[in-house]
């Protein structure tokens, strides 16, 4: 539930920034801000730099795929997690995008966005503009797509790993036994049924535990 002055807060901040911010909620304590992508700049800029808000550290930025989601919205979301450790809060600034516009880079504002934006670049496709060195992070640059969009086929694509026999890099066809997407929870776990992993053997009931437990024993 959110503190008086957390509220009082997102009322200051939607009559500073009157226009930007388009709507405000809270959620286990945090403030939520919904914000016009074309006005991030402007909103995180004074979000810093107002004494009466004071978020100063930029925690992290998500990437949220909804590919469902039509209209001016847009299928993707970019929140900016943010941290006041002057006033101990934390909020979240979200703007929504599309395939094909791109929202504008904050490193002016957080030098440490630079690298949060191509995180979301790599794994949701967002582009990101003013990012002075947009490219992948996370994956191999020679990768094919976008790996955590919700319509990424988990077939199909290869991986890069590197072959402790060869001793080299090599490239690999991705071929997963579940579809995580779509896991069936009745479904018996497919994967890695050769191997034991630390903490299975606790799973064995000894044999003498099987008599007892099939007489009724404790």
């Amino acid at each position: 539930m959110a503190s008086d002055a957390l509220k009082d807060l997102a009322d200051y901040i939607i009559e500073k920034l009157a226009g930007s911010v388009l709507s405000s909620g809270f959620y286990k304590g945090e403030l939520g801000l919904n914000a016009k992508r074309e006005d991030i700049v402007r909103i995180l800029s004074f979000m810093r730099d107002d004494k009466e808000c004071g978020f100063r550290v930029l925690v992290d930025i998500c990437g949220v795929d909804y590919p469902d989601r039509v209209g001016e919205e847009g299928r993707f979301d970019v929140v900016y997690n943010l941290l006041s450790l002057r006033h101990n809060h934390r909020a979240r600034v979200k703007v929504s995008t599309d395939e094909q516009t791109p929202v504008p880079s904050v490193v002016e504002v957080f030098s440490t966005a630079g690298w949060f934006e191509r995180e979301v670049w790599d794994m949701y496709g967002v582009m990101f503009a003013g990012n002075p060195d947009l490219r992948r992070i996370l994956t191999d640059y020679g990768f094919e797509g976008h790996a955590q969009r919700k319509d990424f086929p988990l077939t199909g694509y290869v991986e890069l790993r590197y072959d402790d026999e060869l001793k080299r890099v090599v490239y690999e066809p991705v071929k997963l036994t579940q579809d995580f997407r779509q896991f069936d929870t009745l479904s018996p776990w497919e994967g890695m049924t050769d191997v034991q992993l630390p903490g299975d053997e606790k799973a064995a009931i000894p044999a003498h535990g099987a008599k007892r437990a099939a007489k009724g024993g404790v």
